[in-house]
């Protein structure tokens, strides 16, 4: 997403918020619940080259959430809870929100946890068994460090050759930009390969960067000792499942749940799609993970939790909490459902004009692949 997107975004939620609109609409628009989404949590301030900044949020950001969700009248759940809490009906109950990180950061340990403990807040952990394993390719993290490191790079993209001066932030940032989107649609091994030999030429290997940013198994395995914290699956190799073959992304899928309860000694029965966008993740995923008996599974398609979710379970939507949006008015404003009631009523116009469209549970909660789709 550009900077000039994120800045009108962020004018909207607080235009929404200034004009009480969401105050107003909140008894209608917001839905049973929420599912926060969240990567890392890290102290300090951002770099000025920080094109992943918006997958980091800090310890007193998340802090801030956590009270301010609780003073909106929602009650904090554990993800084993929704289903049994849409089936229920929640009519009658306070709206729930749930909290939930993907990848398995060592940060995640070291500085979401305190804050969850200190709230007794329950919480979710996705975690890539590759990962877990200390061999997987945080492909976008070492695209970032190979472009921080090389002073130029060439790029062979579909047999043009861009060539990128990266002597400032300023076109660190935009060599970033332009080339990440081009990876996002290329074949993931194919962009893969092209993040492994800049990391190569700037002097890094790129599973290094898992050995160091994601916990061990026994890490894991500790944290997951106390009875506010789920670990779930993320598949194997952290793939766009809808770009792989049927019989490979249920494999991605089938063998990271087996492997993560083998590794916990416990059933798996949620799970998280890869960037979890309508290009990652889609009908023929869903029908995957409910075919293989995952009871929750949620991509990063943004929207609340509604009764109609009831039907689609390995289909929820997620709100993300990122680097781009800390500030508790934006929280507030997407808390009532608002904007995205605001949104499903323009999608909605579109297709009564373009001639209707089915009633699909899912479709209410799509929305553009963003940033935040890692």
């Amino acid at each position: 997403m550009s900077r000039r997107t994120t800045k009108a975004l962020q004018a909207a939620l607080s235009a929404l918020h200034y004009s009480g609109a969401d105050r107003l609409a909140a008894p209608l628009t917001r839905g049973d619940g929420v599912i926060f989404m969240l990567h890392q949590v890290m102290p300090g301030a951002r770099r000025g080259f920080d094109p992943n900044g918006i997958l980091k949020v800090t310890p007193e950001f998340l802090d801030g959430v956590i009270r301010q969700v609780r003073d909106s009248g929602f009650e904090i759940i554990a993800l084993d809870d929704v289903k049994a809490r849409l089936h229920r009906g929640n009519s009658r109950r306070k709206p729930f929100a749930v909290f939930t990180l993907d990848d398995g950061y060592k940060d995640n340990r070291d500085f979401a946890y305190p804050v969850f403990k200190r709230h007794n807040a329950p919480f979710t952990i996705y975690v890539p068994t590759a990962y877990a394993d200390g061999h997987g390719e945080l492909w976008w993290l070492a695209f970032e460090e190979a472009l921080r490191r090389l002073p130029h790079v060439d790029v062979d993209c579909d047999d043009v050759v861009r060539s990128y001066s990266l002597a400032t932030d300023a076109e660190k940032g935009r060599a970033f930009h332009e080339l990440y989107w081009w990876l996002r649609k290329i074949p993931e091994e194919r962009a893969r390969a092209v993040v492994r030999d800049l990391a190569s030429k700037a002097g890094f290997e790129v599973s290094a960067l898992c050995r160091e940013l994601i916990m061990t198994w026994d890490e894991i395995r500790a944290l997951a000792q106390d009875p506010l914290v789920t670990i779930a699956a993320h598949t194997t190799n952290h793939l766009a499942l809808a770009k792989l073959r049927p019989e490979d992304a249920r494999r991605e899928i089938a063998e990271s749940v087996a492997r993560v309860a083998q590794e916990l000694g416990k059933p798996v029965r949620h799970f998280s799609y890869p960037y979890g966008d309508e290009g990652s993740a889609g009908e023929r995923e869903f029908e995957i993970a409910r075919d293989l008996g995952i009871e929750t599974a949620v991509t990063t398609r943004k929207g609340l939790i509604r009764a109609a979710h009831a039907d689609a379970m390995t289909a929820l939507p997620r709100l993300s909490l990122n680097g781009d949006y800390q500030d508790a008015r934006y929280v507030k404003v997407l808390l009532s459902g608002l904007p995205f009631a605001l949104r499903d009523g323009v999608k909605a116009l579109v297709r009564q004009v373009k001639g209707g469209a089915r009633n699909d549970p899912g479709r209410g909660v799509n929305y553009p692949a963003s940033a935040s789709t890692r």
